[in-house]
């Protein structure tokens, strides 16, 4: 085990093993519960997020002088060194100016030491209930000692002031609650808030005190925290007396100011001169999947997420069931050839790395030549948003110039499935390919993604729902169908059909004789969007589901706009367009034409 830390033996010696069966790193003691105090953290910065009053000088300003004036003192006053922090929470304002201005210890510790003689924390409070007790707690005793001061920032939105006062020599304080104003947007990914995440990320955080412990007197630059490892550094540094204590523990007091801040540019020398460090340490790779360098520093090159994580308190699939809901997971795969693959180098230039997936899309090949994957170093080979359906990956070892000249023949493959990864430490595994290169894959939880949906056009149906069809005649002992409505079948991720969307563009009746319906008043253009599947009584024939879950209804639209609707909701939806397209009566002639051919199609008009 010294032999891997000490890094004094070649990596042919090395055996990777996982951070959680080093002792040195659970050695590591943090003095508080990082998973739950950052999983609270989160949810706070969401908070602040969503508040966008908080953020308005005038309000920030307020909130500096609350909280130099009326919260430190009174905290202090309520304070016994050496005990554990009092239970209560200031109001939500200056809650976020305190949390700000813990995350510079430095200037903190100097704040309270000059002013109160004494290092201040903040109260452990994790759980909802105690934290509604916490506050109304703090709003009494609040009143009693400032009975003039409301316990709410009242100040004015609407202030024409653009440069206002900052007393008390608070510029300082001003300057953190806008360096930290869009901090949540650095860990805006759902999957951040998931336990196993964040037990993840704790994991690592030691193993990187453990490292900073180790050998930044070894590193003449700055190290450089990944995302996790940062939520971690910056939630342990918004307990201050914890973090002051657990960094005594460790001698660590003055090694942190060699770890760049997130408000710092950074430079990708640096960031490599830690990715060396970590390798030399534990042989992994630093970067991870939900574990990469945070988009904010300038000079290391980083990919922004494809994936919009939009946030909601409801899922609309608990009110539309027949929506499946999508399930999202990163992944990242990190290849390195073993020293001893330097004898074959002749076949590396053959031979080539290709990932599958194991389940679903089974034409995805991505190939990468062995030829690019260096010894002594791990590379990023690929970085992908996988759906959780699909089970795992897999990785083929293979050789071109097999059965034939532009093929290639299979050498070993090994499989990661997302079950095995979830239960991994650190969420990672590694393996090896054909005893010439290690592989690791690490991922994110998986949680639940935006729905995808697709729009396809369908047959033409009837006032009733029902396809146009002599099926349908002969079922009604051909009685006319009346109606004519456009419809869409609506399809979601996995290929199930969940809502069937119809618009109504003519009336008339249709016989086997192919009657002409008649076109519409614009008012009876009626949209309507019905949840479920068809209902097929023969072949591709079928009804529309029934239960109609929303409309929208044509209205006459003001005079500066070309169109408007109201829906089922109550809501109304105006559009102007520099081009207005209609559909005519000779339109909707030529859209019957069609639906009574032989062939039974719709022809659809642009």
């Amino acid at each position: 085990m010294s032999e891997i830390l000490d890094g004094s033996k070649s990596s042919a010696s090395k055996s990777s093993r996982s951070l959680g069966e080093l002792p040195e790193i659970a050695a590591v003691r943090v003095g508080i519960d990082l998973v739950s105090a950052a999983r609270r953290n989160i949810g706070f910065l969401r908070s602040v997020a969503y508040s966008e009053w908080l953020h308005h000088t005038p309000i920030v300003v307020e909130a500096i002088r609350r909280y130099h004036d009326l919260w430190m003192p009174l905290i202090s006053d309520l304070t016994v060194p050496e005990s554990i922090p009092l239970m209560i929470l200031p109001p939500f304002d200056v809650e976020w100016v305190w949390f700000c201005h813990t995350l510079n210890p430095v200037s903190y510790r100097e704040y309270c030491e000059t002013r109160f003689s004494k290092l201040i924390g903040r109260a452990a409070i994790f759980d909802e209930e105690n934290r509604e007790y916490a506050l109304m707690r703090c709003r009494e005793i609040w009143s009693s000692k400032y009975p003039l001061e409301s316990f709410e920032n009242e100040a004015s939105l609407d202030s024409r002031d653009s440069d206002p006062m900052i007393v008390g020599g608070s510029e300082d304080v001003f300057k953190e609650v806008e360096k930290q104003r869009l901090l949540c947007s650095k860990f805006a990914e759902p999957y951040r808030s998931e336990v196993v995440y964040l037990i993840s990320a704790r994991q690592r955080y030691k193993a990187f005190l453990y490292m900073l412990q180790r050998f930044a007197h070894e590193s003449s630059s700055r190290l450089v925290p990944t995302s996790d490892i940062l939520l971690m550094w910056l939630t342990h540094q918004s307990y201050p007396t914890v973090y002051v204590e657990d960094l005594k523990a460790l001698a660590l007091d003055g090694d942190v100011q060699k770890v760049a801040t997130l408000s710092e540019t950074v430079k990708e020398k640096e960031f490599e001169e830690t990715k060396k460090l970590w390798d030399r340490a534990f042989n992994q790779p630093y970067e991870k999947a939900g574990g990469e360098v945070p988009l904010t520093w300038e000079g290391v090159i980083s990919v922004k997420s494809p994936i919009y994580w939009e946030e909601s308190d409801t899922d609309v699939n608990t009110k539309y069931r027949s929506m499946i809901p999508r399930f999202l997971l990163e992944v990242c795969v990190f290849v390195r050839l073993k020293p001893g693959t330097k004898a074959l180098q002749k076949d590396i230039n053959r031979d080539f790395l290709r990932l599958r997936i194991k389940r679903c899309h089974s034409e995805l090949k991505l190939d990468k030549s062995l030829s690019n994957f260096p010894f002594d170093s791990w590379k990023k080979a690929w970085h992908l948003y996988c759906e959780f359906g699909t089970k795992g990956v897999m990785l083929e070892y293979r050789r071109h110039g097999g059965n034939c000249l532009k093929g290639s023949k299979l050498q070993d493959t090994v499989s990661f499935r997302w079950n095995d990864l979830l239960r991994a430490d650190s969420l990672t595994l590694e393996k090896e390919v054909s005893q010439q290169v290690n592989v690791v894959t690490s991922i994110t939880p998986p949680v639940q993604a935006p729905y995808l949906l697709k729009c396809v056009p369908d047959r033409v149906t009837d006032d009733s729902g029902a396809m146009i069809s002599d099926v349908i005649l002969k079922m009604n002992s051909y009685h006319p169908q009346e109606g004519r409505w456009l419809s869409r079948t609506v399809l979601d991720h996995a290929g199930k059909v969940c809502f069937v969307i119809r618009i109504r563009i003519g009336g008339g009746f249709w016989r086997r004789g192919g009657e002409t319906p008649s076109a519409v008043k614009w008012e009876d253009r009626i949209i309507e969007i019905r949840e479920g599947s068809w209902y097929y009584v023969a072949g591709s024939i079928g009804r529309a589901p029934e239960k109609v879950v929303a409309t929208a209804t044509p209205k006459e639209p003001a005079e500066q706009w070309e169109a408007a609707w109201c829906f089922s909701t109550g809501d109304e939806l105006i559009i102007q367009w520099e081009s207005s397209l209609s559909v005519s009566g000779e339109v909707i002639e030529r859209e019957a034409n069609a639906i009574s051919s032989k062939e039974n199609k719709v022809k659809e008009q642009k």
